[in-house]
């Protein structure tokens, strides 16, 4: 009973930041969105891979959301930034998260405007090493923050317990969240893929960080799908926006943080299992047509395969978005199962 009565409050604060989040980017979508399109801030489509071989399957599949607007992330990180530090700031809890999520958007939001611009190589945009060394030091001063000056170097394995890494946990943190980080950018191909698939990531976060007791994080994962169901409102098939690298780029490295803030980070792959799924699909791509000059699937990452398939976009948006919510329940099961809870 004692519990439950602590639990509420806790729970209130989740749900009416997240309810509050849902409305106040709800709100000012068509604003942003009229601005989106009076100065034609449209995506290019991309004629060649991360390689910058050519995609004639993937131009051929998305050529017609040609200037279709995008940066519509913005409005995701923006609003979970401005209510976090309005309501919910805590130094041990969402100075972090909000960091990481604010310096990538940032990031993301240049590459987009240079896309739109089509400034850079591969039809705009920043060339891949140099966005790959901007997020590396993104990541390598959260390894610097949770390393020295939070003393964590524990990583958690559900179910046998903890391991100390020592000044290895540094490169392990840098590795993970850079992977995280494009995995979510590779995910971001089809109309509201990557934002339902964020959401249930960030949901499923969420209730980890609640058990465990860290509210103003528990909160922050609220916040962001709050804001999350409000841009997937309006990029639900056919998108009115995308999401752009600027909400992919920075949910992913943030998902990645709040992952490692809740000692979890061995079920990432699980609750984040499409992510994974995209980014393999990739880089066996690429290895493949590297070292034996074949292709393993018609077109990657995965969600574009089936799409050459002939499966509709809608159809493997929603499956995904099946595969995504059973996995994190999965992920939340064995995260609490494994301490014991």
């Amino acid at each position: 009973m004692e519990q439950i009565q602590i639990y509420i409050p806790n729970l209130a604060k989740i749900f009416w930041l997240t309810a509050l989040s849902f409305v106040i980017a709800l709100i000012w979508t068509p604003i942003f969105t009229d601005f989106l399109y009076r100065n034609k801030l449209g995506k290019r489509i991309r004629k060649t891979g991360i390689n910058e071989e050519k995609a004639p399957i993937f131009y051929a599949l998305h050529k017609g959301k040609e200037n279709t607007p995008t940066m519509g992330g913005l409005l995701i990180w923006v609003t979970t930034a401005v209510i976090t530090v309005l309501f919910n700031l805590s130094r041990a809890g969402t100075w972090l998260p909000v960091f990481a999520l604010v310096t990538s958007g940032i990031i993301g939001a240049i590459d987009d405007i240079l896309n739109i611009r089509g400034i850079g190589p591969n039809n705009g945009g920043l060339a891949f090493r140099f966005k790959f060394f901007l997020y590396l030091i993104i990541a390598g001063l959260g390894a610097w923050w949770f390393y020295f000056k939070l003393g964590w170097d524990i990583f958690h394995f559900p179910g046998v317990g903890d391991f100390f890494l020592g000044w290895w946990y540094i490169p392990f943190f840098i590795a993970i969240i850079v992977f995280i980080s494009f995995a979510v950018n590779q995910t971001d191909g089809l109309d509201g893929l990557a934002g339902g698939t964020l959401a249930i990531s960030f949901a499923a976060y969420g209730a980890i960080a609640l058990v465990e007791g860290l509210v103003p994080l528990a909160a922050f994962c609220g916040t962001v799908a709050g804001a999350l169901l409000a841009f997937l409102w309006f990029n639900i098939y056919p998108a009115r926006f995308f999401m752009g690298d600027t909400g992919s780029m920075a949910l992913g490295t943030t998902l990645g943080v709040v992952a490692f803030l809740t000692n979890s980070v061995a079920v990432l792959p699980i609750i984040g299992f499409i992510f994974f799924l995209e980014a393999a699909s990739t880089i066996i791509q690429i290895i493949s047509k590297k070292f034996w000059h074949k292709k393993v699937f018609l077109s990657a990452p995965i969600h574009h395969h089936f799409e050459a398939l002939g499966w509709p976009e809608t159809k493997v948006t929603m499956r995904f978005w099946v595969i995504s919510a059973v996995m994190a329940v999965i992920g939340v099961m064995i995260a609490l199962i494994g301490r014991g809870i």
